[in-house]
């Protein structure tokens, strides 16, 4: 992204380092921390004493905010965003943060109305449709 150029994520201007970025779901990181923690406790008799605190506080951070807990669950939810051709971030903000409404993703992530690549409302509808179905029967 040239330097005259301002980064808008509503418009999908994010750079280009941004927009090739693997990004994780709040679900997807927790999943990992829960097997780096199963790692530490086979390996020690007491595995608090190889956690640092920061690994703690991210555990407790992400356990408190993944809106889905199994692998199964966390699984579907990527399937069924990458679907619909999401760029990295947008697919982690509705991840994340569950919207309700097709009025709450576009205000979530106004880049889904953007110019040239705008979701029609039932497709946007369809999909948190989906996720709360997963979310249902969790």
């Amino acid at each position: 992204m040239s330097a005259d150029e301002d980064e808008n994520a509503a418009e999908l201007k994010i750079g280009e380092e941004f927009l090739k970025a693997k990004c994780l779901m709040n679900c997807e990181v927790a999943l990992i921390l829960d097997r780096r923690l199963e790692q530490l406790q086979q390996m020690s008799d007491d595995p608090t004493n190889q956690m640092s605190q920061v690994f703690e506080k991210s555990h407790q951070y992400v356990k408190r905010f993944s809106r889905y807990k199994n692998q199964d669950a966390v699984k579907q939810v990527r399937e069924i965003l990458s679907r619909n051709k999401l760029a990295e971030f947008e697919l982690c903000v509705l991840g994340n943060l569950c919207p309700e409404t097709v009025e709450e993703a576009i205000a979530m992530v106004p880049s889904l109305k953007s110019k040239g690549r705008a979701l029609e409302d039932d497709a946007i509808e369809k999909m948190l449709n989906d996720l709360s179905l997963i979310k249902k029967f969790e």
